[in-house]
């Protein structure tokens, strides 16, 4: 069995729309995917309306998902929530909680755009999201970054390319960089588990902090009741596979494995592409009825 559980669509970040990721894990064999974007459950919602019936016919499986930003001691990190009941009501509080978040940032990026001479950026760069994810998600579900800011920029004159805008209005530093509010590690966890969902922390080995430090995020995390890590991800390399594998048995988490997988460009992160979990890990899908 093929399992990829960490995805994306164009619900959040990804290229590709839910039905073209489900297109292309099938192509690519996948037995089981995750569709995790991020704070968002559109395109699995969208999916589920549009081909229920086809989706039943399929003979891969398709999991709930959804990648949750949060922050511990001032670290931005991704948990992923697998298997979540996307009608319960904490879950829904969730969404809105993560969507005020987002769209407080878009807000102030554009205030702070018209105040250099943007013309419209807040609607400008609506429209550009609506474009690329072709009318299949309604406004409230949309995802505003400094990206369809910077195309904005483009669109309109201000900037001749996007490079440009984010070298002098969006990039670090620059006065449309503004930092999103998320909650903490805890409530995440925390919200996951009222879904009736299983917490993964996401990609820990990309996180830059010393060994010791991870040990003490895992720590933390399991007892706030996370679940499972992400031990088996594109592109890891043979030595830190193994050590993410001793961790998740040092510290008793379930072991997810996934792709990340945001567009058919990045060849290495395609659909599918993961290294078989280590045989001393015991899978997130263990406990799964599929």
């Amino acid at each position: 069995m093929l399992y990829d559980l960490h995805t994306h669509t164009t619900a959040s970040d990804g290229l590709l729309s839910p039905l073209e990721l489900v297109e292309r894990a099938i192509t690519q064999q996948v037995d089981v995917l995750a569709i995790t974007d991020h704070d968002s459950v559109a395109g699995i919602n969208w999916l589920s309306q549009a081909y229920s019936s086809e989706l039943q016919a399929l003979s891969l499986t398709i999991i709930p998902g959804i990648e949750f930003s949060c922050v511990w001691r001032g670290i931005t990190l991704h948990v992923l929530g697998l298997n979540i009941k996307l009608q319960s009501s904490s879950f829904q509080q969730a969404l809105t909680c993560q969507r005020q978040a987002r769209q407080m940032r878009a807000t102030k990026i554009a205030e702070r755009l018209v105040k250099v001479g943007v013309t419209n950026p807040l609607e400008g760069a609506l429209e550009v999201v609506r474009q690329q994810t072709k009318g299949l998600f309604s406004d409230q579900e949309l995802q505003l970054g400094r990206p369809h800011f910077a195309e904005h920029m483009v669109r309109s004159g201000f900037v001749e390319t996007r490079d440009q805008a984010f070298k002098r209005w969006l990039g670090a530093g620059k006065i449309g960089d503004v930092k999103s509010q998320w909650p903490d590690l805890q409530q995440v966890v925390t919200w996951i588990r009222e879904a009736e969902g299983q917490a993964v922390l996401a990609h820990p080995a990309r996180y830059k902090m010393t060994n010791t430090k991870l040990r003490n995020l895992l720590q933390q995390f399991k007892a706030f009741g996370g679940h499972g890590m992400e031990v088996a991800t594109a592109g890891v390399t043979p030595d830190r596979l193994a050590y993410l594998a001793q961790l998740s048995c040092d510290y008793e988490l379930l072991a997810s494995c996934g792709s990340d997988f945001h567009g058919p460009a990045t060849h290495w992160a395609d659909v599918g592409k993961v290294p078989l979990l280590p045989k001393q890990c015991r899978p997130i899908w263990s406990a799964w009825s599929l």
